[in-house]
């Protein structure tokens, strides 16, 4: 019941985001600007595909937008949500359904990470974003550290579980409700929940509705405020939105079909991958920090 509950929610978030999104284009149709076609579907499929893998999509796709010029900085933000934001809702709905996860445990967690977005956007916005990516960037590389020597069988770590109950479930909402509230602070999701649900012995195939579904419920009111503004490049965000469905469609049978210890090497991958954009964000590899070190 929880579950249909949550496809409901997603799926009404969708139409209204949808409708709001087509209003706004049909309203501003005879001066669209001057975009590639060709070349935002390519990017609209490739951020994607591997968005569904977990990788995440906005910072490569805000590096192909910039690479190939076709949009200005200013409404990058608001080009990659808008352009993300059914992707990812079908995302969430395609994990939720064929994934196998233990209900109350989804729910809580969707739950948390939204009003951590919500009541976390003030608390976070006022914190040293650098510092939160250098603290981010190391857990991240310590967890990928333990996930190799358990893949390499030197520990014994990760499992099987599809739920979690009593201290597990507590410490997963209060990491959760902060993940969510980092969202607001531009940092990604999905590295630090596989992490974090690595850490409490769930599945790997877990992390995917739980990650897809928190930002599936954060997108669409963070979208429509972009829409409303006119913050955005409505011919480049459209274009990417149709080829994006079709990456994550065939993304996700290819993520369905595969052996657990292949994904198990894959999140290591993009844990690792994660860990070292946050690091160099952060800063912590420029030639101050090791002017810095050598001073001491």
């Amino acid at each position: 019941m929880m579950i249909l509950l949550i496809w409901i929610m997603l799926l009404g978030l969708v139409f209204f985001f949808s409708y709001v999104l087509i209003s706004d284009y049909r309203k501003h149709s005879d001066k669209l600007e001057d975009v590639s076609t060709v070349k935002t579907v390519i990017i609209g499929f490739v951020v994607n595909f591997f968005d569904t893998l977990g990788i995440g999509s906005f910072a490569p796709q805000t590096a192909l937008l910039k690479f190939t010029k076709q949009t200005n900085d200013r409404i990058i933000p608001g080009t990659l949500n808008v352009s993300n934001t059914i992707p990812v809702v079908i995302q969430a709905l395609i994990f939720i359904k064929i994934i196998k996860v233990e209900a109350l445990t989804l729910s809580l967690m969707l739950i948390t990470a939204t009003i951590g977005a919500i009541l976390g956007a003030g608390i976070v916005s006022k914190l040293p974003v650098k510092k939160i990516q250098l603290t981010m960037g190391i857990a991240l590389m310590i967890t990928a550290f333990f996930m190799f020597l358990g893949q390499m069988e030197w520990i014994q770590g990760g499992g099987e579980a599809i739920g979690l109950r009593g201290w597990r479930l507590i410490i997963a909402l209060i990491a959760n409700f902060f993940l969510g509230a980092l969202m607001t602070a531009g940092i990604g999701m999905y590295a630090p929940c596989m992490a974090l649900i690595y850490a409490l012995g769930m599945s790997p195939l877990v992390a995917f509705p739980i990650m897809m579904g928190s930002c599936a419920f954060l997108m669409p009111p963070a979208s429509i405020k972009f829409i409303k503004k006119g913050a955005y490049n409505r011919k480049a965000s459209v274009s990417m939105i149709i080829p994006g469905v079709i990456a994550v469609l065939l993304a996700a049978f290819f993520i369905k079909s595969m052996s657990l210890n292949i994904l198990k090497w894959i999140v290591i991958g993009v844990i690792m991958y994660t860990s070292y954009i946050m690091l160099r964000a952060s800063s912590v590899f420029d030639n101050t920090w090791f002017s810095n070190i050598n001073s001491n």
